[in-house]
């Protein structure tokens, strides 16, 4: 394997450029090449970082030892299925395919070669995340709200599969991965062919309860969480990268103290500030080179999916679902 791990991007519009942006930045990475079926916006793209805009999937595939792939949701079995049968690991954007059937097929690919599979879920690498991890003592109640003002770019899916799935990976990461027993969503379309809304309510077999809210017609831009352990609770800014934990002081009684600061005390959660998606890309880098294992591997990305399309599904049959207008 080369000093410089060469990597490709595989579909360079909005996120896919920031994908060949940092790529092109790395020290232990060389950006290789880019591939889009936009000849144009490649060619430009491949102008402002200085690589090479490839004329096909198969060149770009046979001039990289991995890549990440940033193409539209329906596109991302058929494209990473190409790149494992190449013998190239996979950053997948999230999701990591339309259907389970489509992620199963896209590990068992990776398996098959032995080769790195890794999910794009982003804000495992979030600031406030990071800087809660160390107080974190499984939370059995999550409060997610995700909101952000209406872009056609990611119409082409639901919002629980856009926007939501990133928190139910979430879910799914701090729950340690338990079994959803129920559940209960409800939501509607406004601008676009999909659901632009969704409010979900999913029961856990370890006992913990996540709300998930979800919005692309917001006038604002939100992404808060908030988790409820047994000694505390956490409100975490996932814009802003800032948090607090409110933590029951050990020697506290029931009944006891006058106070809210006689029973809590507030710990001003911090982390290093870093680029989130610089940290995935360097990840999975590493990943590639053995150096350590995928921070979201395949079969994580097909749990989130698969709650994801729960929630979907629990929306389209719920009775409280209003169908589009028109």
């Amino acid at each position: 394997m080369s000093a410089r791990l060469p990597i490709g991007v595989i579909g360079v519009g909005a996120l896919g450029r920031h994908h060949a942006r940092h790529l092109a930045g790395l020290a232990d990475a060389r950006l290789a090449g880019i591939y889009d079926t936009d000849a144009g916006r490649a060619q430009q793209v491949a102008r402002e970082l200085g690589t090479t805009a490839c004329a096909s999937l198969d060149e770009l595939l046979g001039a990289v030892e991995a890549v990440t792939v940033a193409v539209p949701t329906p596109a991302h079995a058929e494209v990473g299925l190409a790149a494992l049968a190449a013998g190239v690991p996979v950053l997948m954007e999230k999701p990591l395919a339309a259907t389970v059937a489509e992620a199963d097929a896209l590990i068992a690919a990776a398996d098959r070669g032995g080769l790195q599979l890794q999910v794009g879920h982003i804000e495992r690498y979030n600031r406030a995340i990071r800087a809660a991890e160390p107080y974190l003592r499984g939370p059995r109640y999550i409060e997610s709200q995700r909101l952000a003002p209406f872009q056609p770019r990611g119409t082409d899916v639901a919002v629980v599969l856009d926007l939501m799935i990133h928190d139910l990976d979430l879910v799914l990461h701090l729950t340690g991965g338990a079994e959803a027993l129920e559940v209960r969503a409800s939501g509607l379309p406004l601008l676009s062919a999909h659901l632009d809304l969704a409010n979900a309510r999913v029961e856990f077999a370890n006992g913990a309860v996540a709300l998930a809210t979800a919005s692309r017609v917001s006038r604002e831009r939100v992404r808060r969480l908030r988790l409820f352990q047994p000694n505390g609770y956490f409100s975490l800014d996932l814009a802003s990268g800032a948090g607090e934990f409110m933590r029951v002081r050990g020697d506290w009684q029931p009944g006891t103290g006058k106070a809210l600061t006689d029973v809590v005390e507030r710990i001003v959660l911090e982390a290093p500030e870093a680029d989130a998606l610089q940290l995935e890309l360097r990840s999975f880098v590493h990943a590639v080179r053995g150096q350590r294992e995928p921070v979201v591997s395949g079969e994580e990305g097909r749990a989130a999916l698969a709650l994801a399309l729960r929630v979907a599904e629990a929306v389209r049959t719920s009775p409280l679902t209003v169908p589009a207008a028109g």
